[in-house]
């Protein structure tokens, strides 16, 4: 125990000892940072260093390599000279080579032996053997021979091998060559073509065109693929009914856009070929789908595209919300490479389709049922030429459940836009029954491009710049019943300059549609009725204006004003329809849980744009008409004060005084009328508050979510969640929605709280006049207008403060008369019919103040005109006061209330023929 302890202290010692000498080493040995260093280097490239040099990983910059040594293919590290073989190899410079003696001066493949060879030597030093032989360099036990040999492949019947292509190896013939020729050698008259020998006596088109079509009909060049490889798969296929061959052949079809010309033997005209002469052995009874052969057609005839995608639905249902709700379109493919091998089956979840890079949640959020999808970006070309080498070609299905949970898959059908039927592009026509269908995709295709060489630079490079699946509903379906989704696909073809300089731009979108018809029927309806009742209300409104002009006649003016009320009402009516239509896809779309509408695509929604415009414009006439209607109002403040009084005045010209009348202040007149335009801005609604309250709750509150067209009826959403693109028809459905609500609120305020126990500017407005013994007499028309009575019951409102407040203490004691036109009433405001012998009267009077118009600078200045105006002024005052104080018995008036109707219908059913009439305005 002792002895033990005593050794571990020992050895914690030494320790400590030996950690405390490296911590002296590494700050001795560590370089310190100056201030005045730099941290920059020369930029060089592996493919600048020289052939005596590789590029060092670690410096980054070109190193020499060491003697009998060059650079090696990679270009980072070194090898050794021909002639010259390795004695050790640690990578880099740091390896040691030496000649190989006169009597052995190849090389072996491995490069660490010197060996005698039979023959020459290839560049690289190593052992050259004739065509059909291989090189033997060890025996079977890996013993190394002291000289190599050559061996002949036996290509004889009982073996047909030969060497194959790094000629290390003998390997059997293909089958094609002992198939045709019982030996690896296809002699005439026999077809080799694509590493394969076919017999000349099949029957099988010999003419074939390995040209690949670009852009514009009659834009092609050749392939080096297809010239590789066209003929080969397709004699396969027909002749062996080889899978693969057949897939390659199909995907050749695909690479050309799926284009069909019945004169050129290219590669969809051989697969037509092979289809029409298999014979009816079909694959899972479908037509179009034959036995060994891919499926690439709905049929080669024009016409079959809505006998495909209306005609029956899939046989599953979608659903919102509830306890089976299914909101996932399932999508899958089945993914071949450019060869025919098939790869996976694969779910399209994850961004198989999307060209745009994102997150995960975001590419899969295109697969929800019922989010409007759309993604766009621009992709460098550089970037597609190193992502997609060789096209990856995809069958697309929809996998779903049937009632007894078995699982199946529906094949989606594609409309390739660049597809073209005897050289016609068929299917950018808008019509579907002139569509060609179609199965097979790919996104790029930069093999086809290659001219001469499969490891050139493609000369033109093909892309999936726009992807769009459709969902369509089916008509009057009550459980989410959709019918064969379409994907439709738009290929560009990029004329490949500088790969590092051109991009593309690129975009992917789902969308969903539903028949419209019936809902623009109802539309229509709605339309029809409000319409007719708008032309109704026009009509009214237009005899209320004849009567409260005193015209019986139509004439012109007449016309037109209908017109100007017909475009109001119109406007309203269009609002409505528009509010009411929102409205009922926002409520009918979110909250519905088995799928039974989808909200209109933007081109269903011209019409309600259309509707909306409408509205805009024939509310801004009917503007237009108000304000002209406001500007040509006669307005008059009867001012009741009498003089108090005469004075002396002194007399000019005659140099002497007379008495006069002390003059009644036209200050009170003044005020009220600064009173009454302050009064014309006032509103029932703020708009500020208005405003700022809407986006409070579209922004901030999220009301603007609910505008996404999408399924969700959240108002929060996640940043990290896909964003869907906003409906205009939900958009304007919440807006509206929000501002009459919130405008709805704001007047019952005002009517309820604000003008009872805040303040009522109008009634304010009244008791001023009241105050100041001035009335307002405004004639809005000819023969209607508005009386507001403000006689003081005191007799006279220009007075001291004293005796004002006598006055109005007297009258909050109910010691005088009550204000009222009618003796002990409190009504002071009316609406006024006044006879056409009134009006006539009244012109006459005002004709003198109106004769001399236009701005007071060009006016006359002279005496006469200044008092013959204030002349008119006090006649029409006592003209007005006198009436009000029934003193003209030919133009007197009386006082009524009105019926229910006419202040329904805003107008007046009797006419004031002899005498006018006050209508109580409560």
């Amino acid at each position: 125990m002792v002895t033990s302890s005593g050794g571990a202290r020992v050895a914690m010692a030494a320790w400590s000892t030996f950690a405390a000498a490296v911590n002296v080493f590494l700050l001795l040995a560590l370089p310190r940072v100056s201030h005045a260093q730099t941290f920059s280097f020369p930029f060089l490239q592996p493919e600048s260093c020289g052939h005596n040099q590789y590029f060092d990983i670690s410096a980054l910059s070109c190193v020499p390599c060491g003697a009998n040594q060059r650079q090696d293919a990679r270009g980072t590290s070194c090898v050794c000279l021909p002639g010259f073989q390795m004695i050790s190899n640690n990578g880099g410079p740091d390896i040691i080579c030496k000649k190989c003696p006169e009597n052995m001066k190849g090389v072996t493949e491995d490069g660490w032996n010197c060996i005698s060879c039979p023959g020459g030597l290839t560049a690289e030093g190593k052992c050259h053997c004739p065509t059909g032989h291989i090189l033997v360099e060890r025996d079977v036990n890996g013993t190394l021979l002291s000289q190599a040999t050559c061996k002949l492949c036996d290509e004889n019947q009982n073996s047909f091998t030969v060497a194959n292509a790094l000629g290390n190896r003998c390997v059997r013939c293909e089958p094609t060559f002992v198939n045709t020729n019982r030996s690896c050698v296809c002699s005439e008259p026999n077809i080799l073509t694509g590493g394969l020998c076919f017999s000349s006596t099949v029957n099988f088109p010999s003419r074939v065109i390995s040209s690949a079509r670009y852009g514009e009909p009659g834009m092609s060049f050749t392939s080096e693929w297809f010239a590789k490889y066209l003929q080969s798969s397709a004699a396969a296929c027909w002749v062996y009914a080889n899978l693969t061959s057949c897939q390659a052949l199909g995907n050749m079809c695909v690479m050309n856009m799926n284009s069909y010309d019945s004169v050129t033997f290219d590669a969809c005209r051989l697969f037509q070929f092979i289809f029409e002469n298999t014979g009816l052995r079909t694959v899972h009874s479908i037509s179009f789908w034959r036995r060994n052969l891919p499926w690439l057609f709905y049929g080669d005839q024009l016409g079959l595209a809505p006998q495909v995608l209306s005609t029956i639905p899939l046989p599953t249902n979608f659903s919102f919300k509830g306890e089976n709700q299914n909101r996932k379109l399932k999508f899958i493919a089945a993914s071949y490479d450019v060869r025919g091998n098939f790869l996976k089956w694969q779910t399209l979840e994850g961004g198989v389709l999307q060209l745009c890079p994102d997150t995960e949640t975001r590419l899969n959020a295109a697969y929800s049922f019922g989010t409007t999808y759309h993604q766009n970006c621009e992709i460098p070309i550089s970037k597609i030429l190193t992502d997609f080498p060789s096209p990856i070609f995809y069958d697309v299905y929809l996998e779903y459940t049937d009632e007894n949970q078995h699982q199946y898959v529906w094949a989606v059908p594609v409309l390739n836009l660049n597809l073209q039927h005897n050289k016609i592009f068929v299917n950018r026509d808008s019509s579907p029954g002139k569509w060609l269908l179609t199965r097979r995709i790919f996104l790029v295709d930069a093999l086809s491009g290659r001219e001469n060489d499969l490891g050139s630079q493609p000369r033109l490079t093909r892309i999936a710049t726009q992807i769009s699946l459709s969902i369509y509903l089916v008509p009057n379906t009550k459980n989410g019943n959709i019918y064969p989704p379409l994907i439709t696909i738009a290929y560009s073809d990029i004329d490949i300059k500088d790969p590092n300089s051109q991009s593309v731009k690129v975009s992917f979108s789902v969308k969903y549609e539903m028949n419209q018809g019936e809902a623009q029927v109802q539309t229509d309806i709605a339309l029809g009725v409000l319409g007719g009742l708008a032309v109704l209300s026009s009509l009214l409104k237009t005899a209320g204006w004849k009567r409260r002009i005193g015209s019986p006649m139509i004439d012109l003016q007449t016309v037109m004003k209908f017109l100007v009320y017909y475009a109001g009402d119109l406007a309203n009516v269009f609002f409505i329809i528009t509010v009411g239509t929102g409205l009922y896809w926002l409520i009918f779309f979110k909250a519905q849980k088995s799928i039974s509408v989808l909200l209109p695509v933007p081109a269903q929604e011209e019409r309600l744009v259309t509707y909306v415009g409408c509205a805009f414009a024939l509310k801004a006439l009917q503007f237009l008409h108000k304000l002209m209607s406001q500007i040509t109002i006669d307005i008059f403040f009867i001012d009741w004060e009498r003089p108090k009084g005469k004075v002396l005045k002194a007399v000019e010209g005659e140099g002497g005084v007379r008495s006069a009348m002390v003059p009644v202040s036209i200050w009170r007149t003044y005020f009220v009328a600064n009173e009454w335009n302050e009064i014309q801005t006032v509103r029932k609604i703020n708009p500020l508050f208005q405003i700022l309250t809407v986006l409070f709750f579209l922004e901030v509150v999220g009301f603007k979510n609910l505008a996404l067209m999408d399924s969700s009826s959240s108002l929060s959403r996640s940043p990290t969640s896909y964003i869907a693109p906003y409906s205009r028809i939900l958009r304007y459905a919440v807006s509206t929605a929000l501002w009459l609500v919130i405008g709805s609120l704001q007047i019952m305020f005002f009517a309820v709280f604000y003008e009872r126990f805040i303040e009522d500017k109008i009634r304010q407005f009244v008791d001023l006049c009241c105050m100041s013994n001035i009335s307002v007499f405004l004639l809005s028309h000819k023969c209607f207008g508005y009386y507001i009575h403000g006689r003081s019951v005191h007799g006279h409102a220009d007075t001291n403060m004293e005796e004002m407040n006598m006055n109005l203490k007297r009258e909050a004691e109910n010691l005088c008369s009550q204000r009222g036109l009618v003796p002990n009433t409190d009504g002071q405001t009316f609406q006024i019919a006044i006879s056409s012998q009134m009006r006539q009267h009244y012109d006459r009077i005002h004709e003198t103040l109106t004769r001399k118009n236009g701005p007071a600078r060009l006016l006359s200045s002279s005496a006469s005109t200044f008092e013959q105006s204030i002349k008119a002024y006090h006649t029409m005052n006592k003209f007005l006061g006198s009436f009000i104080d029934h003193v003209h018995k030919e133009m007197d008036y009386f006082i009524k209330d009105k019926l229910l109707l006419e202040r329904i219908l805003g107008m007046e059913f009797m006419e004031p023929m002899e005498k006018s009439i006050f209508y109580n305005d409560f």
